[in-house]
C-alpha cells in the first residue's frame, strides 16, 4: 500500500521499503537465529580451534560487546579446547551445530531476496552458498579484534579498516545468497550503509552495552545477560536489515544508478 503524506518522494520510498521487509520482525527473527543457532556453532568450532585462534576470537567477542564480561567469560569456558571441548560437545554435538547455524544463513539469505523482491532461490542452488558464507564469516570474526586495533597500529586506522571489511563482507554476502541475481554495483549502497551502520553501532554500544550485562546479572543472574545480549542482538539486526532494504531503495535511484553505472537493476514490485 502506498505511504500517503507530505512526505519526500525517496522517504516515502524508504518507508514502503521497510515495511515491505518488516524491519522489527526480520531483525528480531535474525537475532533469535544468530543466538540459538549461529553462536553454539561458533562456539564449537572454536573450541576444536588451535589456541591461537581462540584467543583470537575471544579477543574479537571483547571488541565487540566492549568488555570481557559474563557472556565472554561463559564462552571462554566453552571453548576451553582438546579434551574438554570433545567431552563437552562430542563429535555429533559440533555437527548439529554446524547444520543448525544455516538456519541462520537462511534467514539471511531471505532478507537480501525480501530487500530486493526476488522470489526465493531453490534449495540446491543455494545450500552451498549457506556453507561457503559460514566458513567465511567466521574467518572474518576471528581478525575482527584485530582490525579493530589495525594490528597494534591503533585506532585511528583500525576503525577504517573495520568498516572497510564489514562493506566487502555484505557486499560479498548479498552477491552470495542473492545467487548472482543482482549486479554488483546495485548492491554497494547497501553495503556500505551496513558496514558504516554496524562499524558505529559497535563502537557506540561498548558506551552502555558492558554496563548493562553487568547490571543486569547482578540483579537477574546469568539469564539477565542473556536478555541483555538478546536485546542488543535485535538492534544489531535493525542497523543490518536498515542498511540492506534502503541500499536496495538507493540503488533505484537515478542519480545513484548513474554514480554507479548502472542500468539495469530489478524493478520495483
Amino acid at each position: 500500500m502506498p505511504i500517503v503524506g507530505a512526505v519526500p518522494p525517496l522517504v516515502g520510498r524508504v518507508l514502503q521499503q521497510l515495511v515491505h521487509v518488516n524491519l522489527l520482525d526480520m531483525a528480531t527473527r535474525l537475532a533469535a537465529q544468530a543466538f540459538l543457532a549461529a553462536l553454539p556453532m561458533l562456539i564449537a568450532v572454536t573450541s576444536f580451534c588451535p589456541p591461537p585462534v581462540r584467543r583470537q576470537m575471544q579477543r574479537s567477542l571483547q571488541t565487540m560487546l566492549g568488555s570481557d564480561g559474563a557472556v565472554v567469560a561463559k564462552a571462554e569456558q566453552l571453548t576451553g579446547g582438546g579434551d574438554t571441548a570433545l567431552h563437552n560437545w562430542g563429535f555429533a554435538g559440533v555437527l548439529v551445530a554446524l547444520l543448525s547455524a544455516t538456519s541462520f544463513t537462511r534467514a539471511l539469505q531471505r532478507l537480501c531476496e525480501r530487500a530486493w523482491h526476488l522470489p526465493r532461490s531453490g534449495v540446491r542452488l543455494a545450500a552451498w552458498r549457506w556453507a561457503a558464507w559460514l566458513l567465511v564469516w567466521l574467518s572474518v570474526l576471528v581478525v575482527q579484534g584485530a582490525l579493530h586495533k589495525a594490528f597494534g597500529v591503533g585506532a585511528v586506522l583500525g576503525i577504517p579498516l573495520q568498516c572497510a571489511t564489514v562493506t566487502l563482507m555484505c557486499w560479498w554476502t548479498q552477491h552470495l545468497l542473492l545467487a548472482g541475481r543482482v549486479a554488483w554495483p546495485a548492491l554497494l549502497p547497501g553495503a556500505v550503509l551496513t558496514g558504516a551502520g554496524v562499524v558505529a553501532f559497535t563502537l557506540l554500544s561498548q558506551l552502555w552495552l558492558p554496563r548493562a550485562l553487568h547490571m543486569s546479572l547482578n540483579r537477574y543472574g546469568t539469564l539477565g545477560s542473556v536478555f541483555t545480549l538478546l536485546s542488543w542482538l535485535i538492534v544489531y539486526f535493525t542497523v543490518v536489515v536498515f542498511g540492506i532494504a534502503v541500499g536496495r531503495t538507493l540503488a533505484q535511484e537515478d542519480f545513484v544508478r548513474r554514480r554507479l553505472g548502472e542500468a539495469d537493476t530489478p524493478p520495483s514490485h
